[in-house]
C-alpha cells in the first residue's frame, strides 16, 4: 500500500499527463494546456490573481529551456512554489 506522500506523487505526475501532449509534444504543455490544467487544479490560485496576464507570466517563468512548452520538471517547479507559499501561510496561522 503507498504512503501518502507516494499517493501525492502520483496525483502530481498523472495530473500532468491528464493535460500534456494533447496539443504539442506528448509530455510536455502547451499555453493552452497549462491555461487549463491551472483553471481546473488550481482554480483558488488563479481567482486571488488580479493580473489577467498570469498565465502567461508563468508560462515565460516556468520555460526554463526556452522551446514554449513547459515539461515534468518544470511544470513540478511552479508546484513547489506553490507549495512553499501554502506552507508560509500554514506556519503564520499557527502563530
Amino acid at each position: 500500500m503507498p504512503s501518502e506522500l507516494e499517493t501525492a506523487m502520483e496525483s502530481l505526475i498523472m495530473v500532468f499527463h491528464r493535460y500534456a501532449g494533447k496539443e504539442g509534444k506528448s509530455g510536455t504543455l502547451t499555453r493552452r494546456e497549462l491555461r487549463t490544467l491551472m483553471e481546473n487544479e488550481l482554480s483558488g490560485f488563479l481567482k486571488s490573481q488580479k493580473d489577467p496576464t498570469t498565465i502567461d507570466r508563468i508560462m515565460k517563468d516556468l520555460d526554463a529551456n526556452g522551446d514554449g512548452e513547459v515539461n515534468f520538471e518544470e511544470f513540478v517547479s511552479l508546484v513547489v512554489g506553490l507549495s512553499i507559499a501554502c506552507e508560509a501561510c500554514y506556519r503564520m496561522q499557527g502563530k
